[in-house]
């Protein structure tokens, strides 16, 4: 209601008030010069969990790197108590799925957001939440929002009722379980994606590939003129039967930040969730650049021969001196070698350099990790040699060296190990018929290992046993210690074996004084978990994406990228496994990895 003079409620206008007359907040009401000051100038328009943008590319990077893999937050924390941040994430979740909807992504209630928040960083447990099924994405509120832990249990229902979890719930359990470090996964029904999901007409690629596009930045891992490959997976009639595609993808393509769902959508997923939201967006760029590309002739994953960024050595023209007395010499093309071989003009070549998958330390890395059978020593050694000297010597040790108490507590350990892995079969129970089933079958069993250890100690410490390392590696360990990189080993075996084996070498003796440290079963848990990885980084206190890890098993590897480790290496040795579909970089001497 307003009096004749235009005032609302009987009250005169202010002058640049507006029509809330200056009793409302001022950001609230943008018409007026001041409100749009406020609301632009100091607040910002997304629900964030501290004060700043969450900067893609972490700590020690620039804006010039050309790859960015983690984000790093900025500005102070915006949450007062777990209610608070309960609250905010909610409303996050709410204002993304909006946001979604609005691009053509989350239309039709498809699609949905996941964040997680706290975890073993924060010494506390995950904080999983997750948007609803079937409801109208661009009018979510906070309090449609699921609460669950990380065994998926309900911690806090919806305040709106008869809701149902997400069908990609299970599926944002694969990728949190598959990548520690994420903590927020999308999922989109964008057109984009789907269709670049069909460039191939037949529908048998397993991955879509794009090149030499400048948003491949956006994407994480990857620079312009990097091949990105995008895992495709088939689809289900319903989501959660994608679960065990969708966990083998992410493992074979450790550098992927997301998968297409071949007829069906994205998931893609970042470590905070305003990388989650860039690389979404990155992809969806890709995606419809990738198809309108196809429609004009254009292969998105070739790279191209022309018109593009490169550096070349050009061929130079160069006229001979002409004598006084003879006759004229003709033009010649020549390199500008000058002694005899076949030398040309130096060029700049760092992008080449930079593309080599391989990494080269010091320079993409500080720490090396490196297993010890198949990488550092014959696997043939450790099974031929070692294992057994422990089979021959388990009699006379536990007769010569051990003490009743001793014994008793190998037998119980190995008792209990025994069980695990026995599957109800009849096993005799005494030490060295334990020994001996754990051996047969390669069981890596921490009681095992460390009574092999105290046998091997022995016959190290006697001169009956030396060990093999490949001629390369005494190279390599003081390349490495004059460049400033640590190396640190990570075996089954136990640690003491470790430095039995790396103490007693038949070709250089000691080496212990090369290593920094050691881990195995016990100090760090199964190699094939991604959670040892991640307590390794913790150990040694630095960021797991800087650490370098070398090892001759493939789900060695895929553990460790998981966890979150950049560069995994396969290391080829004559006597290891054959390769079976295996994506990551190989090197067949560690020698390959010294560099500047």
């Amino acid at each position: 209601m307003s009096d004749i003079n235009g005032g609302c409620y009987g009250k005169v206008p202010k002058p640049g008030m507006g029509w809330s007359n200056g009793d409302i907040s001022p950001q609230m009401f943008p018409v007026t010069h001041e409100g749009r000051l406020q609301l632009y100038g100091a607040n910002r328009r997304w629900i964030g969990l501290q004060h700043g943008w969450t900067r893609i590319g972490g700590e020690g990077s620039t804006e010039f790197d050309a790859r960015h893999s983690i984000s790093e937050g900025v500005g102070h924390s915006l949450i007062e108590t777990e209610e608070h941040e309960a609250q905010t994430v909610r409303a996050l979740i709410a204002q993304l799925c909006e946001s979604f909807f609005h691009h053509g992504w989350a239309t039709g209630t498809g699609g949905g957001v996941s964040i997680r928040v706290g975890g073993p960083s924060e010494n506390r447990p995950w904080r999983v939440f997750v948007a609803p099924s079937g409801i109208q994405k661009e009018d979510m509120i906070g309090d449609d929002v699921f609460e669950l832990d990380m065994d998926r249990n309900i911690v806090v229902a919806p305040k709106t009722p008869n809701l149902r979890q997400s069908a990609c719930t299970p599926l944002w359990y694969v990728v949190y379980q598959e990548r520690p470090r994420a903590v927020c996964v999308i999922h989109t029904h964008s057109m984009h994606a789907q269709m670049a999901s069909l460039l191939d007409p037949e529908e048998k690629e397993k991955t879509l590939k794009i090149t030499h596009l400048e948003m491949l930045k956006g994407v994480g891992n990857h620079a312009y003129d990097d091949v990105l490959e995008v895992p495709i997976i088939d689809n289900r009639p319903s989501e959660d039967l994608l679960a065990d595609q969708l966990r083998e993808a992410v493992r074979k393509y450790p550098k992927a930040n997301a998968v297409l769902v071949r007829r069906h959508g994205l998931y893609a997923w970042g470590d905070s969730w305003e990388q989650a939201k860039t690389q979404c967006e990155s992809f969806d760029y890709l995606f419809q650049s990738a198809v309108q590309m196809k429609s004009m002739g254009i292969d998105p994953g070739k790279i191209p021969s022309h018109g593009t960024y490169r550096v070349q050595a050009e061929t130079m023209e160069i006229e001979a001196t002409e004598s006084d007395s003879g006759p004229p010499k003709k033009r010649v093309k020549t390199s500008n070698a000058s002694s005899g071989f076949n030398a040309s003009q130096a060029v700049e070549n760092s992008a080449d350099l930079k593309s080599n998958i391989v990494p080269i330390l010091p320079r993409d890395g500080k720490i090396l990790l490196l297993d010890i059978e198949g990488c550092t020593t014959s696997i043939s050694y450790v099974h031929e040699k070692m294992f057994t000297y422990a089979r021959q010597h388990l009699d006379n040790f536990l007769d010569e060296h051990s003490s009743e108490s001793q014994k008793e507590e190998w037998a119980k350990a190995l008792r209990k190990e025994v069980e695990e892995h026995s599957n109800g079969a009849t096993v005799d129970l005494d030490i060295k018929s334990m020994v001996h089933y754990l051996m047969d079958r390669d069981v890596k069993s921490a009681a095992l290992k460390d009574l092999q250890g105290k046998i091997w100690k022995n016959g190290f410490e006697s001169g009956d046993l030396k060990s093999h390392v490949y001629d390369d590696v005494p190279v390599m360990l003081k390349w490495m210690r004059d460049n400033g990189v640590k190396v640190y080993i990570y075996s089954s075996g136990s640690v003491n074996a470790q430095k039995l084996l790396f103490g007693h070498t038949e070709i250089s003796g000691n080496l212990l004084q090369f290593l920094e440290g050691h881990f195995d079963i016990p100090t760090a848990g199964p190699k094939k978990e991604a959670t040892s990885y991640t307590k390794i980084a913790q150990a040694l206190g630095v960021p797991i994406a800087d650490i370098v890890f070398v090892s001759d098993l493939p789900a060695e590897l895929q553990a460790a990228a998981a966890a979150g480790m950049r560069h995994t290496i396969n290391s080829i040795r004559p006597g290891n496994a054959p390769l079976v579909d295996s994506t990551f970089p190989t090197v067949h001497s560690l020698l390959q990895l010294c560099g500047k």
